[in-house]
């Protein structure tokens, strides 16, 4: 794994993680909760997103395509269940996902460029909406909408690009078990050290995935070396 930290393999139970999260996978020993994904496509495609000169088409294709390629690992665990299927040569048992359908919530607004790749690969997720920006003075979250289907049960992605402070995903997951979601999953495409402690500290039992692990914030509240404000570059407001 490509990272700053020092990674451990884990092959037992994480403590304070629930039985249904429980996996085999590399993750930087001092974030129990986070899973960097390090596939060789992502970091490409990544690398190609960070770079300022990437104009903004590509640049909403790119973050489609990482989201898209993490869903993979992401849903490795989901549960399944088995089904009778006639196939044109004779009657076969498969494998087909379990319960209710997947929860897709973006983090409005860069939360939305993640939402297309991942419903590309499960065009059957429902789709809420969670609306909250950073002030830019005092950097704390502040909420204008929620709106999502029923939680209860449900495997809940929440979307943003960036977890930068850590504030308006902290926010938006105490939003979304308030609402009654119990199975959070947290995806992200840069994360900086400073936003990974504070929402492990606030929501320590739900997972974070992220492409990248980035080294700091700045006196603003950036990402260092991060890829500047994904919602701008997103749709063309820089």
């Amino acid at each position: 794994m490509t990272t700053s930290k020092v990674v451990a393999r884990v092959e037992a139970p994480l403590a304070g993680v629930p039985n249904w999260l429980h996996i085999n996978r590399m993750v930087p020993s001092s974030h129990p909760n986070l899973t960097v994904l390090d596939h060789p496509l992502i970091q490409h495609k990544l690398s190609i997103l960070r770079d300022q000169a990437t104009a903004t088409k590509d640049f909403r294709q790119l973050v489609g395509e990482i989201a898209m390629l993490m869903t993979y690992e992401v849903t490795r665990n989901l549960a399944t269940e088995t089904v009778d299927v006639e196939t044109p040569l004779e009657r076969m048992t498969a494998n087909r996902v379990a319960g209710k359908k997947l929860v897709l919530v973006p983090i409005l607004r860069a939360g939305l460029g993640m939402v297309d790749g991942i419903l590309q690969l499960i065009p059957s997720a429902r789709v809420g909406h969670v609306g909250l920006y950073r002030d830019h003075l005092t950097l704390e979250p502040v909420s204008y909408y929620f709106k999502i289907p029923d939680g209860g049960g449900r495997d809940v992605f929440l979307l943003d690009p960036m977890l930068a402070t850590g504030g308006s995903a902290v926010a938006a997951v105490t939003a979304l078990k308030a609402a009654g979601a119990t199975r959070i999953r947290f995806l992200c495409l840069v994360a900086a050290p400073e936003g990974v402690r504070a929402f492990e500290a606030a929501h320590p039992e739900v997972p974070v995935y992220t492409a990248g692990l980035d080294r700091e914030l700045n006196r603003s509240g950036y990402i260092l070396p991060g890829l500047g404000d994904a919602g701008d570059r997103l749709f063309g407001t820089r």
